[in-house]
Order: structure tokens, then C-alpha cells, then sequence
């Protein structure tokens, strides 16, 4: 399934080499690569003058991609053994194994993700993330990988009712707390009850405390409608157009190798097979 495996093992195996020549013996040298193997596939490690700067060095060093993330089917859930995974976090687990390393997943407040990644906390912030000029500005943002939008979604028997955007005005909206749903209804000057995740504003709407929730658009395919959880739930008006990307900390060279990993993953068909395990439709897939 993972073609890219074997190509990058060698050039992880290539740039020990070079790394260990340019380190010779110092007892000062620091350790930059994981070890490769026909088993760990990694991306090219940095030489010891470079690990400093290196959020690759870092993350093969201490063995661990922390990944950020909240509960948001299909892209990260628990499964009914409590592990983590989706479409973000099965492509978060191959990306970690490119690395070289293991995948381990954080649940955050998505209001605080890039005092996280700042902070060091996590190593990515990935999870339907929405690439805005908040996450531009703060972080490094991969190419996009995923098309989105934002959708309202109220009861299906009066769906016929909320059409447009002039028809929104009044309804009691819930939406996760820092998330581009909220940033929708704030432009809007629509007011709104903010909650942790996209998953809790959906069961406001459900249990009907809220009459309408804002969410994204790929979660609204695979949760809403006939033969969901939410059969009796629809969206209707798109709020908006958007890119999903992953975010890493500011010149990190994390960025570089996920363009690379999830160009070749896509090529290979690991993406495709993956989207199709989680009802995450073709068409919704940046190429």
C-alpha cells in the first residue's frame, strides 16, 4: 500500500551516513534521525549541526508525533476500544510511520492549538483544520489536502425554511468554540452558544436546545441524513468555500516532508483507500 516506504528508508539510511561522517566522534554531537530499517520508514534526517532547527531531528529524536486534534467524525474518533481513528488520524498514523516514528494523538481546546504548537505541547495541528489567516499568521500550513465549507444544519421537517442567509436571522445557532463555523457566524453578527466540539454543537441541534448548529461541510456528509446517527438532521445554506491543511510550528521543516509524504501517499492510492473507510467522498479530496 505505502510505495514511498522503501525510497525513504534509503535516503533516511543515506543521511545517517552522511550525518555520522560529518559528526565523526564529538561527544558533544547530538543524535538526529530515527534508525531505518525495512521496518521504519522515515523521512531524511538532519545532520547534528542542523537537528537545533529541526522539528524532523526533534520529533524522530524523542520518537513521537504529537498530534492535536478533537473528537470530529469521520476525520478523528474513538473507536469502541478508545483509539483514536478517522481519516486525519489514520493519515496521521502513516505520516508518523514515514517519520520513522509513532503517532500519538492530543485532545485539545481548538481555541488554544497554536499556543500548543507554540508551546510545544503538540507537533501538528490536524483535524479538518481549516487553513485561515489565524493559522497562516501563526503557524506554517502545509498545501491543502481536503475541500471544505461551512453549512448550517437544522431539523430536516423545516429545512424548507432556511434556504439563504437572510433566512437565518433569529435562530439560536451552537458552534465549536474557535472554529471557522463561529468565525461565519460572527461576520454574519449571527449570535451563538460556543461549545468544545463540532460533535457537541450537532446534539445542541439534536436535542434541541439550539435550533440550528454550524459545521463543516465533510462532517455534515458523513454524520447527517439517512442512515446516520442524526437521520432527522440536514443542512442546508453553505456558508463558505475552504481548504483543510495541517499546521505545524513557524519554519518548520515538518511542513516539507507532509507536501512530500501525502503527494507520493496520494499517488500510491493510500489516500483514496484510506477516504474510502471513513465515507469521505472523492470529490472532497484536494489533488
Amino acid at each position: 500500500m505505502r510505495k514511498w516506504k522503501k525510497a525513504v528508508s534509503m535516503m533516511l539510511t543515506a543521511a545517517m551516513a552522511l550525518s555520522f561522517a560529518a559528526c565523526g566522534s564529538s561527544s558533544s554531537g547530538t543524535a538526529s534521525s530515527a534508525p531505518a530499517s525495512s521496518e521504519g520508514a522515515g523521512a531524511p534526517a538532519s545532520s547534528a549541526a542542523e537537528a537545533a532547527d529541526s522539528d524532523v531531528a526533534y520529533v524522530q529524536d524523542k520518537g513521537t508525533l504529537v498530534v492535536g486534534m478533537t473528537d470530529f467524525a469521520p476525520m478523528d474518533y474513538r473507536d469502541e476500544n478508545g483509539e483514536w481513528i478517522g481519516f486525519d488520524a489514520d493519515m496521521a498514523k502513516a505520516f508518523a510511520e514515514y517519520l520513522g516514528v509513532e503517532a500519538e494523538f492530543l485532545e485539545i481546546n481548538w481555541d488554544n492549538k497554536l499556543m500548543e504548537l507554540d508551546t510545544k505541547g503538540i507537533d501538528a495541528i490536524w483535524n479538518g483544520m481549516t487553513i485561515t489567516d489565524e493559522i497562516t499568521g501563526g503557524a506554517s500550513a502545509s498545501e491543502p489536502y481536503c475541500n471544505n465549507g461551512q453549512v448550517v444544519v437544522v431539523n430536516a421537517d423545516v429545512a424548507d425554511q432556511y434556504q439563504d442567509v437572510e433566512s437565518l436571522a433569529g435562530l439560536s445557532f451552537a458552534v465549536e468554540n474557535g472554529s471557522a463555523g463561529a468565525a461565519q457566524l460572527d461576520a454574519l453578527g449571527l449570535e451563538y452558544v460556543a461549545k468544545t466540539t463540532q460533535a457537541d454543537a450537532l446534539m445542541e441541534v439534536a436535542s434541541g436546545a439550539s435550533d440550528a448548529c454550524v459545521i463543516d461541510l465533510l462532517m455534515a456528509g458523513a454524520m447527517i441524513g439517512e442512515g446516520t446517527s442524526y437521520p432527522d438532521l440536514t443542512y442546508t445554506v453553505q456558508l463558505n468555500s475552504e481548504e483543510y491543511g495541517v499546521a505545524f510550528r513557524k519554519g518548520s521543516d515538518l511542513t516539507d516532508a507532509f507536501n512530500t509524504f501525502w503527494k507520493e501517499a496520494y499517488d500510491d492510492g493510500t489516500v483514496m483507500e484510506v477516504a474510502t473507510t471513513y465515507g469521505v467522498q472523492e470529490s472532497v479530496i484536494a489533488k
